[in-house]
Protein backbone atom coordinates (compact mmCIF):
# COMPACT_ATOMS: atom_id res chain seq x y z
CA UNK A 1 0.00 0.00 0.00
CA UNK A 2 1.38 3.40 -0.96
CA UNK A 3 2.05 5.97 1.72
CA UNK A 4 0.08 9.20 1.40
CA UNK A 5 1.28 12.52 2.84
CA UNK A 6 -0.82 15.59 3.47
CA UNK A 7 0.32 19.09 2.52
CA UNK A 8 -1.40 22.40 3.27
CA UNK A 9 -0.53 26.08 3.63
CA UNK A 10 -0.13 28.36 6.62
CA UNK A 11 -3.61 29.88 6.34
CA UNK A 12 -4.95 26.64 7.86
CA UNK A 13 -3.82 27.88 11.31
CA UNK A 14 -3.23 24.35 12.58
CA UNK A 15 -1.53 24.31 16.01
CA UNK A 16 2.07 23.11 15.84
CA UNK A 17 1.46 20.09 18.09
CA UNK A 18 -1.11 18.71 15.64
CA UNK A 19 1.14 19.44 12.66
CA UNK A 20 3.82 17.31 14.30
CA UNK A 21 1.41 14.61 15.48
CA UNK A 22 0.03 14.00 11.99
CA UNK A 23 3.24 14.81 10.09
CA UNK A 24 1.56 17.51 7.99
CA UNK A 25 3.72 19.54 5.63
CA UNK A 26 2.84 23.24 5.77
CA UNK A 27 3.89 25.54 2.94
CA UNK A 28 4.00 29.08 4.35
CA UNK A 29 2.67 32.22 2.71
CA UNK A 30 4.43 35.56 3.15
CA UNK A 31 3.59 38.67 5.15
CA UNK A 32 4.93 41.83 3.53
CA UNK A 33 5.20 44.94 5.67
CA UNK A 34 6.64 48.16 4.26
CA UNK A 35 10.04 47.56 5.80
CA UNK A 36 10.35 43.78 5.61
CA UNK A 37 8.93 40.54 4.26
CA UNK A 38 8.35 37.65 6.65
CA UNK A 39 7.75 33.94 6.15
CA UNK A 40 4.49 32.95 7.83
CA UNK A 41 5.99 29.93 9.54
CA UNK A 42 5.61 30.92 13.19
CA UNK A 43 9.39 31.30 13.43
CA UNK A 44 10.34 34.18 11.13
CA UNK A 45 7.47 36.06 12.75
CA UNK A 46 5.25 34.70 15.52
CA UNK A 47 1.53 35.42 15.72
CA UNK A 48 2.00 37.77 18.69
CA UNK A 49 4.86 39.59 16.95
CA UNK A 50 2.69 39.97 13.84
CA UNK A 51 -0.19 41.63 15.71
CA UNK A 52 2.20 43.92 17.58
CA UNK A 53 3.73 45.00 14.27
CA UNK A 54 0.29 45.30 12.65
CA UNK A 55 -0.88 47.66 15.41
CA UNK A 56 2.06 49.96 14.67
CA UNK A 57 1.91 49.78 10.88
CA UNK A 58 0.95 52.92 8.97
CA UNK A 59 0.32 50.94 5.79
CA UNK A 60 -1.61 47.68 5.74
CA UNK A 61 0.75 44.74 5.16
CA UNK A 62 0.05 42.42 2.27
CA UNK A 63 0.02 38.67 2.06
CA UNK A 64 1.73 36.82 -0.79
CA UNK A 65 1.23 33.26 -1.96
CA UNK A 66 4.03 30.69 -1.92
CA UNK A 67 5.92 30.51 -5.22
CA UNK A 68 5.82 27.40 -7.45
CA UNK A 69 9.42 26.76 -6.37
CA UNK A 70 8.31 26.79 -2.72
CA UNK A 71 5.88 24.01 -3.55
CA UNK A 72 8.44 22.09 -5.63
CA UNK A 73 10.79 22.15 -2.63
CA UNK A 74 8.05 21.09 -0.20
CA UNK A 75 6.73 18.34 -2.45
CA UNK A 76 10.22 16.96 -3.07
CA UNK A 77 10.88 16.84 0.68
CA UNK A 78 7.63 14.97 1.28
CA UNK A 79 8.15 12.58 -1.64
CA UNK A 80 11.35 11.31 -0.04
CA UNK A 81 9.19 9.31 2.36
CA UNK A 82 5.89 8.84 0.51
CA UNK A 83 4.48 7.81 -2.85
CA UNK A 84 1.53 10.16 -3.08
CA UNK A 85 0.45 13.62 -1.90
CA UNK A 86 -2.89 15.21 -1.13
CA UNK A 87 -2.44 18.99 -1.05
CA UNK A 88 -5.33 20.94 0.52
CA UNK A 89 -5.38 24.73 0.37
CA UNK A 90 -7.01 28.08 0.92
CA UNK A 91 -9.86 29.01 -1.41
CA UNK A 92 -8.73 29.88 -4.90
CA UNK A 93 -10.95 32.96 -4.72
CA UNK A 94 -8.87 34.29 -1.82
CA UNK A 95 -5.34 33.45 -2.92
CA UNK A 96 -3.22 32.26 -5.79
CA UNK A 97 -1.72 29.56 -3.58
CA UNK A 98 -3.40 26.74 -5.52
CA UNK A 99 -2.09 28.17 -8.81
CA UNK A 100 1.46 27.83 -7.46
CA UNK A 101 0.72 24.30 -6.27
CA UNK A 102 -0.65 23.34 -9.70
CA UNK A 103 2.46 24.67 -11.44
CA UNK A 104 4.68 22.71 -9.08
CA UNK A 105 2.66 19.55 -9.71
CA UNK A 106 3.02 20.01 -13.46
CA UNK A 107 6.76 20.50 -13.17
CA UNK A 108 7.26 17.43 -11.00
CA UNK A 109 4.85 15.09 -12.78
CA UNK A 110 4.26 13.13 -9.56
CA UNK A 111 1.14 11.64 -7.94
CA UNK A 112 -0.19 14.85 -6.37
CA UNK A 113 -3.88 15.62 -5.84
CA UNK A 114 -4.66 19.28 -5.16
CA UNK A 115 -7.90 20.25 -3.43
CA UNK A 116 -9.42 23.73 -3.34
CA UNK A 117 -11.07 23.63 0.08
CA UNK A 118 -12.99 26.86 -0.65
CA UNK A 119 -12.16 27.61 2.98
CA UNK A 120 -9.53 29.29 5.14
CA UNK A 121 -8.47 29.36 8.81
CA UNK A 122 -9.68 26.56 11.11
CA UNK A 123 -12.30 25.26 8.63
CA UNK A 124 -9.41 24.54 6.24
CA UNK A 125 -7.33 23.20 9.10
CA UNK A 126 -10.03 20.74 10.11
CA UNK A 127 -10.24 19.38 6.58
CA UNK A 128 -6.48 18.92 6.58
CA UNK A 129 -6.57 17.15 9.94
CA UNK A 130 -9.34 14.87 8.71
CA UNK A 131 -7.19 13.92 5.72
CA UNK A 132 -4.11 13.38 7.89
CA UNK A 133 -5.98 11.17 10.33
CA UNK A 134 -7.33 9.00 7.51
CA UNK A 135 -3.89 8.80 5.90
CA UNK A 136 -2.43 7.53 9.17
CA UNK A 137 -5.21 4.93 9.26
CA UNK A 138 -4.07 3.67 5.88
CA UNK A 139 -7.07 4.81 3.84
CA UNK A 140 -6.73 5.06 0.07
CA UNK A 141 -6.34 8.36 -1.76
CA UNK A 142 -9.88 8.15 -3.15
CA UNK A 143 -11.29 7.45 0.31
CA UNK A 144 -9.44 10.44 1.78
CA UNK A 145 -10.40 12.84 -1.01
CA UNK A 146 -14.06 11.79 -0.83
CA UNK A 147 -14.07 12.12 2.96
CA UNK A 148 -12.55 15.62 2.79
CA UNK A 149 -15.07 16.77 0.18
CA UNK A 150 -17.91 15.46 2.33
CA UNK A 151 -16.51 16.83 5.58
CA UNK A 152 -15.90 20.37 4.33
CA UNK A 153 -19.62 20.77 3.70
CA UNK A 154 -20.26 20.12 7.40
CA UNK A 155 -17.92 22.82 8.67
CA UNK A 156 -19.32 26.24 9.50
CA UNK A 157 -17.58 29.40 10.63
CA UNK A 158 -18.83 32.75 11.86
CA UNK A 159 -16.48 35.74 12.19
CA UNK A 160 -17.01 39.05 13.93
CA UNK A 161 -14.41 41.63 12.86
CA UNK A 162 -14.04 44.75 15.00
CA UNK A 163 -13.98 46.72 11.76
CA UNK A 164 -14.36 45.99 8.04
CA UNK A 165 -11.48 48.34 7.24
CA UNK A 166 -8.91 45.57 6.86
CA UNK A 167 -11.14 43.36 4.70
CA UNK A 168 -11.89 46.25 2.38
CA UNK A 169 -8.26 47.40 2.16
CA UNK A 170 -7.10 43.84 1.56
CA UNK A 171 -9.67 43.26 -1.18
CA UNK A 172 -11.15 40.21 0.57
CA UNK A 173 -14.65 41.47 1.27
CA UNK A 174 -16.11 39.21 -1.46
CA UNK A 175 -19.88 38.92 -1.29
CA UNK A 176 -20.03 41.33 1.62
CA UNK A 177 -19.30 44.33 -0.63
CA UNK A 178 -22.74 45.75 0.04
CA UNK A 179 -21.65 46.48 3.58
CA UNK A 180 -19.13 49.10 2.56
CA UNK A 181 -21.60 51.96 2.29
CA UNK A 182 -22.64 51.59 5.91
CA UNK A 183 -19.31 50.48 7.36
CA UNK A 184 -19.43 53.00 10.20
CA UNK A 185 -22.91 52.01 11.28
CA UNK A 186 -22.74 48.23 11.56
CA UNK A 187 -20.95 45.35 13.25
CA UNK A 188 -21.55 42.43 10.89
CA UNK A 189 -21.23 38.71 11.36
CA UNK A 190 -19.39 37.20 8.40
CA UNK A 191 -19.03 33.67 7.10
CA UNK A 192 -17.51 31.81 4.16
CA UNK A 193 -19.72 31.00 1.20
CA UNK A 194 -18.65 29.66 -2.20
CA UNK A 195 -15.03 30.35 -1.34
CA UNK A 196 -15.47 34.00 -0.36
CA UNK A 197 -16.09 36.14 2.69
CA UNK A 198 -19.83 36.71 2.83
CA UNK A 199 -22.27 38.58 5.01
CA UNK A 200 -24.16 36.26 7.35
CA UNK A 201 -26.02 38.76 9.49
CA UNK A 202 -25.92 42.48 10.20
CA UNK A 203 -25.89 43.89 13.71
CA UNK A 204 -25.38 47.37 15.08
CA UNK A 205 -23.11 46.83 18.07
CA UNK A 206 -20.29 44.52 19.14
CA UNK A 207 -22.19 42.93 22.04
CA UNK A 208 -25.23 42.45 19.84
CA UNK A 209 -23.03 40.73 17.27
CA UNK A 210 -21.74 38.29 19.89
CA UNK A 211 -25.29 37.60 21.07
CA UNK A 212 -26.44 36.98 17.50
CA UNK A 213 -23.46 34.74 16.79
CA UNK A 214 -24.32 32.45 19.71
CA UNK A 215 -28.02 32.42 18.78
CA UNK A 216 -27.13 31.63 15.17
CA UNK A 217 -25.07 28.63 16.23
CA UNK A 218 -27.99 27.39 18.34
CA UNK A 219 -30.22 27.58 15.28
CA UNK A 220 -27.71 25.89 12.97
CA UNK A 221 -26.79 22.98 15.23
CA UNK A 222 -29.26 20.12 15.46
CA UNK A 223 -27.58 18.15 18.27
CA UNK A 224 -25.08 19.97 20.52
CA UNK A 225 -23.97 16.63 21.98
CA UNK A 226 -22.39 15.91 18.57
CA UNK A 227 -20.95 19.39 18.09
CA UNK A 228 -17.26 20.26 17.99
CA UNK A 229 -16.31 23.93 18.27
CA UNK A 230 -13.17 26.04 17.99
CA UNK A 231 -13.08 29.62 19.25
CA UNK A 232 -10.34 31.82 17.84
CA UNK A 233 -9.30 35.46 18.05
CA UNK A 234 -6.96 37.96 16.46
CA UNK A 235 -5.12 39.41 19.44
CA UNK A 236 -8.36 39.66 21.45
CA UNK A 237 -7.85 37.04 24.15
CA UNK A 238 -10.44 38.36 26.60
CA UNK A 239 -13.11 38.57 23.91
CA UNK A 240 -12.28 35.06 22.71
CA UNK A 241 -12.31 33.65 26.24
CA UNK A 242 -15.67 35.30 26.92
CA UNK A 243 -17.13 33.88 23.71
CA UNK A 244 -15.86 30.40 24.57
CA UNK A 245 -17.54 30.52 27.99
CA UNK A 246 -20.80 31.65 26.42
CA UNK A 247 -20.77 28.86 23.85
CA UNK A 248 -19.99 26.37 26.62
CA UNK A 249 -22.77 27.63 28.86
CA UNK A 250 -25.51 28.24 26.29
CA UNK A 251 -24.85 25.44 23.81
CA UNK A 252 -22.72 22.89 25.69
CA UNK A 253 -20.97 21.23 22.72
CA UNK A 254 -19.35 17.82 22.99
CA UNK A 255 -15.94 19.45 22.64
CA UNK A 256 -14.74 23.04 22.48
CA UNK A 257 -11.18 24.24 21.94
CA UNK A 258 -9.41 27.57 22.01
CA UNK A 259 -7.12 28.64 19.19
CA UNK A 260 -5.90 31.69 17.28
CA UNK A 261 -6.36 33.58 14.02
CA UNK A 262 -3.00 33.50 12.26
CA UNK A 263 -1.12 36.27 10.50
CA UNK A 264 -2.45 35.83 6.95
CA UNK A 265 -6.10 35.80 7.99
CA UNK A 266 -5.29 38.47 10.58
CA UNK A 267 -4.13 40.87 7.87
CA UNK A 268 -7.64 40.88 6.44
CA UNK A 269 -9.74 40.59 9.61
CA UNK A 270 -7.57 42.98 11.58
CA UNK A 271 -6.96 42.88 15.33
CA UNK A 272 -9.84 42.40 17.75
CA UNK A 273 -11.80 39.85 15.72
CA UNK A 274 -13.30 36.64 17.08
CA UNK A 275 -14.55 33.54 15.28
CA UNK A 276 -16.28 30.26 16.02
CA UNK A 277 -15.74 27.25 13.76
CA UNK A 278 -18.07 24.31 14.37
CA UNK A 279 -19.45 21.10 12.94
CA UNK A 280 -21.49 18.10 14.01
CA UNK A 281 -20.30 14.50 13.88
Amino acid sequence: MSKISIVTDSTSDIPIDLIKKYNIKVVPLYVNFEDKSYIDDGVDITVSQFYEKLSQAKVLPKSAQPSPSDFVKAYNEVLESCDSIISIHISKKMSGTIDSAEMAKKELGKDITIIDSELVHIPLGLCVLKAAQLAQEGKSKDEIVNAVNEFRNKVNVLFIPKTLKYLIMGGRIGRAKGLIASILEINPILTLHLGEVSQYKTTRRWNQAKNELVESIKNMVKDPSKMYAYVSDSNAKEEGDDLLERVKKEINPKEIKRTYIGAIVGIHLGPGAVAVTFYEE
